[in-house]
């Protein structure tokens, strides 16, 4: 940080929401996630750090248990951190050093554009998959695992129909049988996302993908939010009749094939466990890293319980 830079922390209503989004329209490791319609709808609190007048900014993504207020990573929320243009170390040090003492606790996820070592914080690796859209279709296809291109011919010759922009509630309701005894995921977050994604798909920023049996059953789903040459693959759900036929696979290979050749980045969100982390990598997805954080400011003899 140089003389005459300064980073202030803003309540939520203090936030210029209008120069926010361009800040994050604006930077190179812009994300939907940072965007104030996706804070608003997915965070049950939000206020922010400004350096100056909006040069780069930080969400503070905090909720309060036991009179205790901490940072945390909203659901659907991959990742936040600082967002800018031309950021260092430095830059991204004196951020997290300018988050209000009153947070006591931390368990968040700053992005690929604040992967540096940093002085006094202990960050740790995260790993995400992208992959890059702007080639034709055969280019591709051809980068895809053998495996994959079996379970795809295979499922030519089955009586199951793919059907795009299906009921969000469909979609939901199979990701939440699968995420519900794995994660404490509120109602009230599931009823936000979809809110968000009704919105969003409205305004076609938003698409989805339904892999149908021959009885009419759901075997798999995926959802996509569009936004700045970059598409997340946000929300998905599989049952398990749909794996024999690679139904989760024919969802990511819809999409690939309808948006082949677009100046389009498809963000799969993850993940840094192997088995989703190798899925991902069938389709010639590349690893983005992004750095974690845990920052515990409370007393020792304090048992911290999340949730």
């Amino acid at each position: 940080m140089t003389a005459g830079n300064s980073i202030r922390y803003l309540t939520n209503e203090s936030i210029d929401k209008m120069k926010w989004d361009q800040c994050i329209a604006n930077a190179d490791n812009g994300l939907i996630y940072a965007q104030c319609f996706f804070l608003d709808g997915m965070s049950r609190h939000w206020d922010a750090l400004v350096l100056n007048d909006y040069k780069a900014v930080m969400p503070l993504t905090w909720n309060k248990k036991y009179g205790v207020y901490y940072l945390y990573q909203p659901f659907l929320c991959a990742c936040l951190g600082v967002f800018g243009n031309d950021l260092n170390a430095a830059i991204v040090e004196s951020f997290l050093t300018a988050v209000p003492r009153k947070f006591r606790y931390w368990d968040i996820y700053l992005n690929n554009g604040n992967l540096f070592p940093l002085k006094g914080f202990s960050l740790y690796q995260r790993v995400n998959h992208t992959l890059d859209l702007n080639k034709p279709y055969e280019e591709l296809y051809s980068n895809f695992r053998s495996s994959y291109k079996q379970l795809l011919k295979r499922f030519e010759n089955t009586a199951s129909n793919i059907v795009k922009d299906i009921p969000v509630e469909e979609v939901i309701t199979l990701a939440k049988a699968q995420l519900d005894p794995l994660f404490n995921i509120t109602q009230a977050d599931f009823n936000n996302f979809e809110q968000l994604y009704n919105n969003s798909s409205q305004a076609r920023s938003a698409t989805n993908y339904g892999i149908y049996s021959s009885k009419g059953e759901l075997l798999a789903s995926g959802l996509f939010l569009l936004a700045n040459k970059r598409a997340y693959y946000i929300l998905a759900g599989n049952h398990p009749n749909g794996r024999t036929i690679g139904a989760s696979h024919q969802v990511i290979h819809s999409f690939i094939r309808e948006h082949a050749c677009e100046d389009l980045v498809l963000d799969f969100e993850g993940s840094s466990i192997e088995r989703i982390a190798f899925f991902f990598k069938g389709f010639g997805a590349k690893e983005e890293l992004y750095p974690g954080i845990i920052n515990n400011r409370l007393h020792p003899f304090i048992k911290w319980l999340k949730g």
